[in-house]
């Protein structure tokens, strides 16, 4: 057969958008029963891959106030909505006949938290719409919508509520013309049997037919009444691939726009459309499948994005975060994100979602022939772009209007004052392209899901950079310990006779435990030199005294605290000197610093290419301290990183 041209790639999109994805972390906790096809565990993982991927950085987040009974009497019948509501898995055995009447059983089962689960589904389809009529976004995005099988009184096809017809009702308050494009694999019946005699909506499928679920959406069925041609299917044999979904995806539907003209459409992306579904029977990849939401994004017009089928969770989680990407305008590498379902993506751990090598059972003579008759179709009516009467509203709209939010972020706020962003300011926040750095928060990012990435180095806080060679605090020394830096004395590891270990035992020293050392482990004699000094005396001695307030005073010179006795008022002594003053055996010592720093010496120049019996004069050139200076910063940097890294592996361990 003829082959089509291969998908394209992406679209560039230059008009940027307003998007609001509607998300409730409670949709997660609830299952079917064991061993059922239908997951809604999907939608947290898709969640999960959003997050992870930055996309909530570009739009705003809101968690819908689940839908009531009363708001889903709009469409369903009160005795169904009643039932749904009472009926739980222990009383089920007493609503045996309403279970027959209403089709709740087999596909349909009874689960803990059924009502709740649809008030869920419902409330962000309905508030999505309700956002996209008072004009507060472009697109509306609900993963947990989209189950479009749910009758006015009967549950079909794992669908209890039909979220979608609600949406669509709220949408036609305000909107004359509403499209509903639905690209599941399976008909989209229930919402085609809800408007079926209206030309207000029109609803167009792209689904498997013939011997399949539901059994319905062939290409005579056109609509009845005043909405006769104002249902489009497009009937598809087994295997579709990508081009030949496109080929037959974007003339139809351009020929819809055209010829209907809507105000407002309304895109189901039903995941078991996609190649190797547990249910399904397609072959499209997931930019095949991406692709129709790119082309009903080009039409500029409101658009309301819901999920539905879909029963491989680790392609339909990847699917539908893809395609949030594309409603956001950003790129998404192939390579997945960590996330709190990352081994749900073995073996390959790739977004990409690609087609296997099944036959296409639908030759391009067949999808022509469809393809003229269903624009024959719309064609046949005479009314292009039917008007509609607007009448006054009679309701008040779902949802949040501007006062009710103004007053929900002052309760926010009040709730969460000691927060540099609260809950509410984190969804909505959308962070802009030219912004050149996040000064982000990672506990609060790590509160809502967002994981930290293997081999990312975290955000470096002012406490990481700390002078591993600084002199220690007058009161440390005072009360005879050794500084400290993360378990380190002065950021080195201390062995036992208290000098300072070598860089390459570093990891080991981080496993010991470490002690601190008195000032009887500085050398011989120099806890009695402390004692010797009157305490209110005046010092001119090199070294920190007390005086009568319990204060310790600087000295104004540096010197070496093993030859300091409190009462010496020499200068300081050269490297050789010191060297000749300091027995050979004695550990290193650590002085304190003076208030007003003498004159540079060899040891404060930090040279460590100084030849043993050179003498450094105290006027010595500054440059050579700068670039010893330089030299020092950068190993301790070096030295820092390592430290903190194999603080981050233990800790992992």
């Amino acid at each position: 057969m003829a082959s089509f041209a291969p998908i394209d790639t992406p679209r560039p999109s230059n008009d940027k958008k307003t998007v609001a994805y509607f998300y409730d972390s409670d949709v997660g906790n609830y299952a079917y029963v064991a061993g059922h096809p239908m997951k809604p565990h999907r939608i947290r993982m898709t969640h999960s891959l959003i997050m992870n991927y930055g996309l909530y950085k570009k739009m705003e987040i809101y968690r819908a106030k689940p839908a009531s009974n009363h708001e889903m009497t709009q469409f369903h019948t009160d005795e169904y909505v009643d039932f749904l509501k009472k009926v739980t898995p222990d009383n089920m055995e007493y609503h045996t006949k309403e279970q027959s009447r209403f089709n709740v059983g087999d596909d349909c089962p009874v689960f803990d938290g059924l009502f709740e689960f649809c008030g869920i589904s419902a409330g962000g389809s309905m508030e999505g719409a309700a956002r996209l009529n008072r004009q507060k976004c472009d697109v509306a995005v609900n993963w947990a919508g989209g189950l479009h099988h749910a009758k006015k009184s009967e549950a079909s096809g794992f669908c209890y509520v039909n979220d979608i017809v609600l949406g669509i009702l709220e949408l036609l308050r305000y909107k004359q013309r509403v499209l509903y494009i639905d690209i599941d694999v399976h008909h989209g019946d229930g919402v085609e049997e809800a408007f079926y005699t209206t030309d207000r909506v029109m609803t167009v499928s792209f689904h498997k037919y013939g011997e399949y679920f539901p059994g319905t959406g062939e290409l005579r069925d056109v609509g009845v009444g005043p909405g006769k041609y104002y249902a489009v299917n497009f009937p598809l044999r087994d295997g579709i691939d990508d081009s030949s979904y496109r080929a037959i995806f974007e003339p139809i539907i351009k020929n819809v726009m055209e010829y209907y003209r809507p105000e407002a459409i309304v895109l189901q992306c039903g995941g078991d459309s996609l190649s190797g579904d547990r249910l399904g029977c397609f072959n499209l990849s997931m930019r095949g499948h991406a692709n129709c939401v790119d082309f009903v994004k080009s039409f500029n017009l409101p658009v309301l994005v819901l999920g539905g089928g879909g029963y491989t969770m680790r392609n339909v989680a990847r699917t539908w975060a893809y395609e949030t990407g594309r409603l956001t305008g950003q790129p998404m590498r192939n390579e997945l994100p960590f996330n709190d379902y990352y081994e749900y993506y073995a073996p390959d751990y790739e977004l990409d979602v690609k087609p296997s090598n099944m036959d296409n059972a639908n030759s391009r003579e067949y999808l022509d022939k469809i393809q003229i008759q269903v624009i024959e179709n719309l064609r046949s009516t005479t009314t292009h772009a039917p008007s509609v009467q607007m009448t006054e509203v009679p309701r008040d709209p779902i949802g949040t209007n501007d006062d009710q939010d103004a007053a929900l972020d002052d309760l926010d706020e009040d709730a969460n004052a000691d927060q540099r962003k609260t809950k509410r300011q984190w969804d909505k926040y959308i962070e802009r392209d030219d912004e050149l750095s996040a000064s982000e928060d990672e506990e609060e990012n790590e509160r809502h899901g967002v994981r930290r990435q293997p081999g990312t180095k975290r955000r470096r806080n002012m406490m990481d950079y700390q002078n591993h060679h600084a002199l220690p605090d007058n009161e440390e020394l005072a009360s005879g310990a050794v500084p400290r830096v993360n378990g380190h004395a002065n950021g080195k590891a201390v062995n036992g006779s208290g000098h300072q270990s070598s860089d390459h035992d570093e990891d080991d020293d981080l496993e010991n435990e470490i002690d601190n050392h008195s000032n009887s482990d500085l050398g011989d004699g120099f806890e009695s030199d402390l004692e010797d000094i009157p305490n209110g005396g005046s010092n001119d001695a090199h070294g920190p005294v007390e005086d009568q307030d319990g204060d310790l005073d600087m000295a104004d010179d540096d010197l070496d605290p093993a030859v300091s006795n409190g009462t010496i008022t020499h200068p300081p002594l050269t490297t050789v000197e010191r060297q000749e003053a300091t027995p050979p055996d004695s550990p290193p010592l650590v002085a304190a610093q003076p208030a007003v720093p003498p004159q540079p010496t060899a040891d404060d120049l930090g040279n460590d290419a100084i030849d043993e019996g050179d003498t450094i004069e105290a006027d010595e050139d500054p440059a050579l301290a700068k670039e010893a200076g330089r030299e020092e910063r950068e190993r301790e940097n070096v030295h820092g990183e390592k430290m903190a890294e194999i603080a981050e592996r233990q800790e992992a361990l």
